[in-house]
C-alpha cells in the first residue's frame, strides 16, 4: 500500500480532535529536529542514588545454562524471531537489519519512515536486537559467577549502543514504546550489575561510563514523556510507555522533572488497566499475546513501585488478577493457549530460560496472590518467577492456600466475547470448545484483531484439533499479513471471499464486523451457543451470519449450524484450520482427524458445497499455521465452498473420541 492511500485510511479512523494533536505533534517534530523542545543538555541531578530493585533468591539456581545463554552473545550469536542462530558479531551494527543486512541511516529519528522496509529493513527485527535483553543476560551471568567477562561486555555492548544510536538520530529514536522496553531491561540489568556501587563503575573509565548511561536514561524518559501514543493508537503501546517511564523516573529518581513524570505514568497505569481491560479481565485488543503482554507490563511496574515503597490501589491489583484469571480460562490441559488475535512474541525483562510465556504469568500469579488453582496450571515454579519475585517466591509455590472457586455456569469471558463448551475443563481427558463473538479489536484501527468472529475451536485431551492459525507477520510481506489476519484463515463462513471486516492497512480496519452472543447455557446433556455478526452487511444484499453450535456432553458431538440471512446469491465457504500435529484423510464425505490417541471427524452432507483439502498453497494462500513470529509452516485445511441463493442453513458435524487402547489412558 503506498504511502498515500495509507494516510487517507489512517485520517479515515481520526476523529477532529485526533487529527488536531497530530498535526501539532508533526510540527513539535519539526521543531525538535532544528533543536527546538530537545534534551540535548542534561540537567543536574537533585538525587544521586538509584534504586536496585530485583533481589533474587538465585541460591537453587543452576548457572551454567545462564552462563551459556551470556556467553553465546559474547560470541555474537542471536536469536532473533525466526532466525535462531545470527551471527552478529559483538556487539552488532545496531542500525543494521539482521534480517535484511539494510542499514538504517542516521536521519532525525522523530521524522524517519520505521515503516519503509526500503530505508530500514524489517523493523521488527531492528527493533529487537535494540531492546537489549541481551544486556539482561550478561547482568545476570555476572550475578550468577561473578566473572568479570560479563560486566566487560556489558560495558562494551552499551559503549557501542551510545556511539552507534547518537540522541536523537536513527531508527532507535523513532518510537516511545521502543524506547520503554530498553529501560526496563536497562533498569533490570543496573539492579543485577549492583545499582550505584557496581564493579562497573569505578575509575574514571567507569565514572564515563555510568555519567554516559544516566545521560541517555534521561533523554529515554524525555522522549517517552513528549511522545506518548495517544487516540486511536493508545494500545498496549501506551501501557508500555508509561510502564517504561515508570520504571525508570523510579529506579533514576535523580532528576527534577522525574517525580511529576512518575505521577504521569502511575496515573495513566491506574487509568488504563480500567480502560484496556474488560471487567472480565481479558484485553481489548481481543489478542491473547497482548493480553499477556500487557499484564507483564502492569505487574512489573507495581513491582518496581512496591521496592521503592510506594503502592498501586487495590482496583488496580485486582484488574492484574483477573487478567492472570482470564488467561487460566483459556489454557487447556496441556497449558496451551489458543492463538486469538495478533502475536509479535515480545517478552519485556526475559530473566527466565522458559520460553512459556503463559505459564510464567500463571505462577508468578500463583505466588502473588496465593492461589493454588493457579500453581496447578502453572505445574512448576518456572525460574523467571524466583528472579522476579524473590525471597517471596521461595517456597511459597509449595505451600499455596487459596483457590478462586469457579462459577458452576459454563465457562466464559462474556465482555470479550469468548465461551466455552465442553466438560471436565484442564483435567487430562477434556473436551474444549471455544466460541468467538469478541468485538473485532480495540480502539477505531483495532490495530491487532482478525476477521474471526463466530469462529470455533477444539481442543481434545490436550490435543489441538481446529485451530487459529497464528500471526506470521506484521511489516513485511503484506499478502501474507492479509491472508493471516482475514476471515478465510479462521474457522467460519466467508462470503463472496471476503472478510467481515475491511483491512486498510497492516494494523488498519475500517468497517467492523459487529459480533454478539445470543445464547450460552446448558440444557440437559446438551450445551447450547449461538452468537451472531453483521460484519456482511455492508454488501449490496446485505448478509447477517448466525452459528448455533450445540455439544453433547454423552456422545461427544458437536453439531454446528450456520444460518445466512440474505435475498440474492452469494459465494460462501466454510473453512476448518487443522492443528499442525494431526493426520487428516478423508472415507467418503467424512474427515477424519488423527492426533495422538485423539480422533475427529468432521463432515458436511449439503449438496451445495463442495469439499476440498488445502495444504501449503500459495495463489491465493490457504493451509498454512504460524507457531511463532516469522515462522510460516504448512498445515491442513479443509474447506466447503459453493454458492447460495436466499436464506440458508448448512450444518457441520464433528465428533470426537479417545483411543484407550493405544495408549492405556486417555490422550
Amino acid at each position: 500500500m503506498n504511502k498515500i492511500a495509507w494516510t487517507l485510511n489512517r485520517l479515515r479512523c481520526m476523529g477532529p480532535a485526533e487529527i488536531d494533536y497530530r498535526v501539532k505533534a508533526k510540527l513539535s517534530a519539526n521543531a525538535e529536529r532544528l533543536g527546538v523542545g530537545l534534551a540535548a543538555k542534561v540537567p543536574s541531578q537533585c538525587r544521586h542514588e538509584s534504586l536496585r530493585w530485583i533481589s533474587p533468591d538465585v541460591d537453587d539456581l543452576d548457572p551454567d545454562p545462564y552462563l551459556q545463554r551470556a556467553r553465546r552473545v559474547l560470541d555474537g550469536r542471536y536469536q532473533v524471531f525466526a532466525k535462531k542462530d545470527l551471527a552478529l558479531g559483538f556487539p552488532p551494527r545496531w542500525n543494521r537489519d539482521p534480517k535484511t543486512g539494510r542499514e538504517a541511516p542516521l536521519r532525525f529519528g522523530k521524522t524517519l519512515n520505521y515503516r519503509d522496509e526500503a530505508l530500514v529493513g524489517d523493523v521488527k527485527y531492528l527493533w529487537e536486537i535494540n531492546r537489549h535483553r541481551e544486556l539482561l543476560w550478561l547482568a545476570q551471568a555476572w550475578h550468577l559467577s561473578d566473572d568479570e567477562i560479563y560486566l566487560k561486555g556489558v560495558a562494551e555492548l552499551l559503549t557501542s549502543w551510545f556511539e552507534q544510536s547518537p540522541y536523537p538520530l536513527g531508527i532507535n529514536w523513532t518510537s516511545s514504546l521502543e524506547h520503554s522496553v530498553r529501560l526496563i531491561n536497562w533498569a533490570g540489568a543496573w539492579s543485577l550489575i549492583g545499582g550505584d556501587q557496581s564493579p562497573l563503575f569505578v575509575g574514571e573509565d567507569g565514572a564515563k561510563l555510568r555519567t554516559r548511561w544516566l545521560a541517555s536514561i534521561y533523554q529515554h524518559l524525555h522522549f517517552i514523556a513528549g511522545h506518548f501514543s495517544l487516540y486511536s493508537s493508545a494500545n498496549n503501546h501506551l501501557v508500555g510507555e508509561y510502564a517504561g517511564l515508570l520504571v525508570g523516573t523510579t529506579v533514576w529518581p535523580l532528576w527534577p522533572k522525574c517525580d511529576r513524570w512518575q505521577r504521569i505514568a502511575k496515573d495513566g497505569l491506574e487509568r488504563e488497566i480500567h480502560r484496556q481491560i474488560f471487567a472480565d479481565g481479558f484485553n481489548r485488543e481481543q489478542a491473547v499475546w497482548y493480553h499477556h503482554e500487557v499484564a507483564e507490563l502492569f505487574l512489573i511496574a507495581a513491582l518496581v513501585t512496591q521496592s521503592a515503597g510506594g503502592e498501586f490501589s487495590r482496583a488496580y491489583w485486582g484488574q492484574v488478577e483477573a487478567m492472570i484469571d482470564a488467561l487460566a480460562l483459556l489454557v487447556d490441559c496441556n497449558g496451551q493457549v489458543p492463538a486469538l488475535g495478533d502475536a509479535d512474541d515480545a517478552v519485556y525483562l526475559e530473566l527466565g530460560l522458559e520460553a512459556d510465556v503463559y505459564r510464567n504469568l500463571l505462577a508468578t500469579g500463583a505466588v502473588l496472590f496465593d492461589r493454588a488453582d493457579l500453581g496447578k496450571l502453572a505445574n512448576t515454579m518456572p525460574d523467571r518467577v524466583k528472579w522476579l519475585l524473590g525471597h517471596r517466591a521461595a517456597g511459597n509455590f509449595e505451600n499455596l492456600s487459596r483457590s478462586k472457586e469457579r462459577d458452576s455456569a459454563l465457562p466464559a469471558l462474556p465482555e470479550a466475547g469468548y465461551f466455552l463448551l465442553g466438560k471436565r475443563f484442564q483435567e487430562p481427558d477434556e473436551v474444549r470448545v471455544l466460541l468467538d463473538a469478541g468485538e473485532l479489536g480495540f480502539l477505531s484501527i483495532a490495530a491487532h484483531g482478525h476477521a474471526d468472529a463466530l469462529a470455533l475451536l477444539l481442543s481434545v485431551a490436550g490435543r489441538e484439533i481446529l485451530v487459529d492459525p497464528g500471526t506470521y507477520t506484521y511489516n513485511s510481506e503484506p499478502e501474507w499479513r492479509s491472508y493471516f489476519r482475514g476471515t478465510a484463515a479462521h474457522n467460519t463462513v466467508q462470503v463472496d471471499n471476503q472478510d467481515q471486516s475491511v483491512q486498510a492497512g497492516s494494523f488498519i480496519w475500517l468497517a467492523h464486523a459487529e459480533a454478539h452472543c445470543i445464547e450460552h447455557r446448558q440444557i440437559g446433556r446438551q450445551q447450547l451457543w449461538k452468537g451472531e455478526h453483521s460484519g456482511y452487511c455492508r454488501l449490496k444484499d446485505p448478509v447477517v451470519h448466525s452459528r448455533t453450535v450445540v455439544y453433547d456432553q454423552e456422545t461427544d458431538s458437536i453439531e454446528v449450524t450456520d444460518e445466512l440471512s440474505c435475498s440474492d446469491t452469494h459465494s460462501v465457504a466454510i473453512h476448518w484450520h487443522v492443528g499442525g500435529k494431526c493426520d487428516v484423510h478423508r472415507r467418503f464425505d467424512v474427515w477424519h482427524i488423527e492426533s495422538g490417541a485423539v480422533r475427529a471427524t468432521l463432515a458436511m452432507s449439503d449438496k451445495r458445497l463442495t469439499m476440498s483439502s488445502h495444504r501449503g498453497e500459495v495463489d491465493p494462500p490457504l493451509g498454512w499455521g504460524s507457531s511463532s513470529f516469522d515462522v510460516r509452516e504448512p498445515i491442513t485445511t479443509l474447506r466447503y465452498a459453493g454458492t447460495i441463493t436466499g436464506d440458508t442453513t448448512l450444518r457441520t458435524r464433528i465428533t470426537v473420541s479417545k483411543d484407550h487402547d493405544r495408549t492405556g489412558k486417555s490422550a
